[in-house]
């Protein structure tokens, strides 16, 4: 009998990565969780029991060599990794400030928390995903392609991962790699990016469900080194692989 389907996620004590673990949870996968929020997280994980699936929740900060360790632990304990969802992030300094006045400190730990600990983190899963012919899901964003006053250095970031993400596609052997935008979204991230705004008008990070589970049904090959839009009208399997060298 097929082992069960195990998913790890990162910040999935709200908004989109609290969705897609009760949606993963709800379509059998067993689950290792994590934030740094740590009454939130126990939160998710008390509404996920409710799925019957295993959950394994643990707080810490990404950017951690030590607790990257203990999440792919967690996930061996489970015997695999069908799907390793990079989902966490920072936006960085508030309020958004110009890129040529961005201060440099805070872009350096941006950078640490957006592109080297899910790259990090994915180096560490890869013998877990070979085993079962994994997907690594790396969220993105818009700011990655629109060089919006003010996101400089939050765009900076998700464009490098879009990047890697692709790289990660161009190297695959035993397992699939795709970055998504999720699009405007009701987050707490999104209402930090505007302060002043009322967002109300934004929709919740169930939007993107219908996209979640037609990603999560191709085959891995034919959606390798796609990046997608979760609200775009169409979604295709897009395969930018190649074999060239410059």
């Amino acid at each position: 009998m097929r082992e069960n389907k195990n998913a790890l996620i990162t910040g999935a004590s709200r908004g989109l990565g609290a969705v897609l673990a009760a949606f993963l949870a709800g379509q059998g996968h067993d689950l290792v969780i994590t934030a740094r929020g740590a009454n939130e997280l126990k939160a998710v994980r008390t509404r996920l029991a409710g799925f019957g699936g295993a959950v394994t929740a643990i707080e810490g900060d990404m950017t951690d060599p030590a607790h990257r360790a203990a999440l792919i632990d967690a996930a061996a304990r489970l015997g695999g990794l069908d799907i390793l969802i990079n989902n966490a992030s920072d936006l960085g300094a508030t309020p958004l400030p110009p890129l040529a006045a961005y201060p440099l400190d805070i872009l350096r730990r941006l950078y640490e928390v957006n592109l080297i600990a899910p790259l990090a983190l994915a180096q560490i899963a890869l013998p877990l995903l070979q085993k079962r012919n994994g997907l690594i899901v790396n969220v993105s964003s818009d700011a990655a392609k629109g060089g919006y006053p003010g996101w400089g250095g939050y765009g900076s970031t998700k464009a490098a991962l879009d990047l890697v993400t692709l790289t990660l596609a161009n190297e695959a052997d035993g397992y699939a790699a795709v970055s998504v935008d999720p699009g405007d979204m009701r987050t707490v991230m999104h209402q930090a990016a505007f302060p002043d705004d009322d967002i109300s008008d934004r929709p919740l990070p169930e939007v993107t469900l219908p996209f979640w589970a037609w990603l999560f049904g191709q085959n891995r090959s034919a959606i390798n080194g796609g990046r997608y839009g979760a609200q775009s009208e169409k979604w295709q399997p897009v395969r930018e692989v190649t074999d060239e060298t410059v």
